[in-house]
């Protein structure tokens, strides 16, 4: 078994990534601190049939392995600590009321999601689940952001020095004045979901005409962007079976929801309970002073000041779905 040092990669994940992430997802050096422990623990050699060892090298190879499982250990660790001093510094930078918690690894296998009771369709399982909640008893949450009338410079830059991930979900006739800001979003590992072309009122529009909005909006969105989205958020949240046939029609695989929404100056809970859950999923919109009381920016310090006094860090959306 050989540990290899992971080179540093700044993104919304971490300071560095593991090659032995599944599907190709990104995961924090957590995974490198297993191996380095199993290494410390077994010197990363098998025990054989009558006691030797599969692989083992003759006279003191354990002991080498050992050492080198020690440095990597050792080097991981101070990765942790620039990292968490970066936080500690962006934190400060960016005004926001305390360090935001780093979430942990996603799992090896995705939670299966399934509807929410009471948001189900006569299509049944056959259709995308629509949810508002990802099942996991992890304290992460996940923040998405809708429409894309705002394209605040300042928030790709904050979200990038603090590593908050978050999901975009995008209407054309919002985003297709600046189609790069986006771009340089997707380029620091946000993806870019579905939000319909023109956000219409779907249960009010035929079969084909919301055929149209989602599945153009498809098109479009793999034609800038290079890739086609696999989630779907309907506009108000609003929608019927046929949206759902259209949407999977196309390729959509889930329709995420919402729990609570985040405004610079107050949230705004579906639970009756008026708090945050494992796995709930919050939805918040690109705007600015135009619109509401505050900037992105602004925003993003209120919904982290939510989110971290309740103990809970915000996580990968894609991760989980």
């Amino acid at each position: 078994m050989q540990l290899v040092r992971q080179k540093e990669e700044s993104g919304p994940h971490g300071p560095c990534v593991s090659r032995r992430a599944p599907h190709g997802h990104r995961t924090p050096c957590l995974v490198l601190a297993g191996l380095v422990a199993a290494a410390l623990a077994s010197g990363c050699a098998a025990e054989e049939p009558g006691g030797g060892r599969h692989g083992a090298k003759p006279a003191g190879g354990s002991q080498a392995y050992q050492n080198d499982a020690a440095r990597a250990l050792a080097g991981y660790s101070d990765q942790l600590k620039e990292a968490q001093a970066a936080r500690v510094a962006a934190t400060r930078k960016w005004k926001l009321a305390k360090v935001p918690l780093a979430a942990p690894a996603p799992p090896a296998v995705k939670p299966k999601i399934t509807n929410r009771p009471g948001f189900e369709t006569d299509g049944g399982d056959s259709l995308p689940p629509v949810f508002t909640t990802v099942p996991t008893k992890k304290r992460i949450v996940f923040l998405t952001i809708d429409d894309g009338a705002e394209k605040d410079p300042a928030l790709l830059k904050m979200m990038q020095e603090l590593r908050i991930p978050y999901s975009a979900f995008l209407s054309d006739y919002l985003v297709r004045t600046d189609y790069p800001y986006f771009k340089r979003m997707q380029g620091l590992g946000v993806t870019l979901n579905n939000h319909t072309l023109n956000h219409r009122y779907m249960p009010a529009l035929s079969y084909e005409t919301q055929h149209h909005e989602i599945c153009d909006q498809q098109d479009r969105i793999e034609k800038w962007a290079g890739k086609r989205p696999r989630l779907f958020r309907p506009p108000y949240g609003n929608y019927n079976e046929d949206t759902l046939r259209a949407a999977q029609s196309c390729g959509v695989k889930a329709v995420p929801l919402w729990a609570a929404e985040a405004f610079p100056d107050h949230m705004e809970w579906r639970e009756w309970d008026r708090d945050l859950h494992p796995g709930d999923i919050i939805l918040t919109h690109f705007r600015g002073r135009e619109d509401w009381k505050g900037t992105m920016p602004d925003m993003i310090r209120n919904v982290m000041k939510v989110v971290t006094d309740k103990g809970y860090a915000v996580a990968r959306l894609e991760d989980y779905v």
